[in-house]
């Protein structure tokens, strides 16, 4: 079975018939060129593609980008173009003399810097679209759209998804999402996230922030990995890492620029004056998390001090990777506040807060919903809120309080 992403394919054409240049970044292996080269066949342009990976390619579009987009005219597909972001002026100099839709192709690992490369230069012309690595729904092949704690939604896709165990959950859970690791027998996890690590992260996190300590950046990676759906606590981190505090912010960075981790901020208001202000961390893949701390088998990760740790990461992950691919952005948020009062995640949807807790568990407890109560100060009216958690099926507790099995997200 093929793991394609196909609802960004389906962006990605649609973008075409407008925009003149399309940029998809996420971290590597995501599966940003494959996809975009399956396109080219089914898009049949002529489109031609070149890789900056080339170091001969890199090099003439570095030193002479005038000259490498004659060498390679659009319609093209220029692969990680963050090594070369000359190119960008000569882009848009292009694309305002011939405003042709669809000419430029463009993909980058590196999240942030490349994104603001190219705001600089191509306002106004580009698409800027992020790719994790695949949700739950692309690798089983189920329609796949943003979550949404609508009822009537739910209730007609229930049955389009087939129901799993909570041990077959945590083996996704445990085997994780990137589009190469699905293909690998389970014997070989371990091997591929060695080579992820070394042969990727290491070698971007080496070319674009310098001489970076190898064995401390891992163990720094390691740490962060721990920590996963906690809130961030800089000086914890640094002293688990051995690395001062600037440092640690610096080395976070460079994890969210390349599309390993991202951040849930803190959801408040003028009234919810009490909250918080710490984001919690979170990794794109699971799979990569359980290597990370050394969980050997999906038995083993469910049976962990971080199993719930690893449920909530899993779930807020699946979320935000289902707005990712439909190209939006999530407005996802937590709260918490000095009372110790907390809710996982807060979904901003149509006007309404959403609140959801994520348990482990399979019997989930209505008294989790009572918090949900504090959003009643916020100016925003509470919308449906929801228990993700590892049910057997879809069902509520009330109208206002869903029970939802994290197999459907």
């Amino acid at each position: 079975m093929d793991y394609i992403h196909r609802h960004m394919e389906d962006l990605v054409l649609r973008f075409s018939k407008t925009f003149p240049a399309i940029l998809l970044t996420g971290s590597r292996q995501s599966g940003k060129t494959t996809m975009l080269k399956t396109l080219i066949e089914k898009e049949n342009a002529g489109r031609t593609y070149v890789s900056l990976d080339d170091f001969k390619n890199r090099y003439e579009a570095s030193t002479d980008p005038a000259y490498f987009l004659q060498h390679f005219p659009p319609p093209v597909l220029i692969d990680e173009v963050q090594y070369a972001p000359q190119l960008f002026t000569y882009i848009k100099i292009h694309i305002d003399q011939y405003h042709n839709p669809g000419d430029f192709w463009l993909t980058g690992s590196q999240v942030y810097s490349a994104m603001d490369n190219v705001q600089e230069s191509l306002a106004g012309r580009v698409v800027i679209l992020h790719l994790p690595p695949l949700s739950q729904r692309e690798i089983i092949g189920a329609p796949s759209s943003p979550f949404t704690t609508d009822s009537n939604r739910l209730l007609a896709e229930r049955d389009r998804i087939n129901p799993v165990t909570v041990n077959e959950m945590f083996s996704r859970i445990w085997q994780g999402s990137m589009p190469a690791v699905i293909h690998y027998p389970v014997e070989e996890h371990d091997a591929y996230y060695s080579s992820y690590m070394s042969s990727y992260l290491d070698r971007d996190v080496r070319l674009f922030y310098g001489n970076v300590n190898g064995l401390k950046f891992y163990r720094f990676v390691t740490a962060a990995a721990a920590r996963c759906s906690q809130l961030l606590n800089y000086k914890s981190l640094a002293d688990e890492a051995e690395i001062d505090i600037t440092t640690t912010k610096n080395w976070l960075n460079i994890l969210e620029a390349l599309g390993v981790i991202f951040f849930l901020h803190p959801y408040s208001n003028n009234v919810l004056k009490r909250s918080i202000h710490t984001p919690k961390l979170y990794f794109y893949d699971t799979g990569l998390v359980c290597y990370l701390v050394d969980l050997p088998s999906p038995k083993i990760a469910a049976v962990s001090s971080m199993n719930g740790a690893l449920v909530e990461n899993f779930a807020i992950s699946e979320i935000v990777k289902g707005y990712q691919n439909a190209g939006k952005r999530p407005f996802l948020y937590f709260y918490r506040d000095k009372d110790a009062k907390e809710i996982d995640a807060v979904l901003e949807s149509e006007g309404t807060l959403c609140p959801l807790e994520i348990k482990k568990t399979s019997l989930p407890d209505r008294r989790l919903t009572n918090v949900f109560s504090v959003l009643d100060r916020s100016p925003l009216p509470r919308g449906t809120g929801a228990v993700l958690c590892m049910a057997d099926q879809f069902s509520a507790f009330d109208r206002n309080n869903l029970i939802v099995p994290i197999w459907m997200l």
